[in-house]
């Protein structure tokens, strides 16, 4: 299922590479036959969007001056969990699927507890 999962992943991967060089045709072509250039960069990509989760903690915590999950921590949890999942099947390593699978649940669990309050309070 994963291999199936990653192989679609790749496909889904060239088209898009097919579809940059269309619009930026001064782009290298070895990106329809090297999609690991592109998967690599949304690797980074889904890093980044995981690290902002911290970054944004720390900042409104600095701004209230006490320990503060803002929303945007759970926001940027999912991005970055759903573009690392999407690497980590491409991948098919086991270790982060499993990881960021569950963490993905986790995340979603608390943005529904989250807004079930609001809603509860309003």
């Amino acid at each position: 299922m994963i291999a199936f999962l990653s192989e679609s992943i790749e496909s889904i991967v060239s088209a898009f590479a097919i579809g940059l060089l269309t619009i930026f045709p001064f782009l290298p072509a070895s990106l329809i036959t090297h999609p690991e250039q592109i998967m690599v960069t949304i690797g980074f990509a889904g890093q980044g969007l995981f690290a902002m989760r911290f970054i944004v903690q720390w900042l409104t915590s600095e701004g209230q001056g006490r320990s503060v999950i803002p929303i945007a921590f759970w926001y940027f949890s999912i991005g970055g969990g759903a573009i690392l999942l999407f690497y980590a099947i491409w991948r098919q390593d086991p270790v982060i699927i499993c990881g960021q699978g569950l963490g993905l649940f986790i995340y979603l669990r608390n943005l529904f507890l989250i807004h079930k309050s609001r809603k509860l309070s309003a």
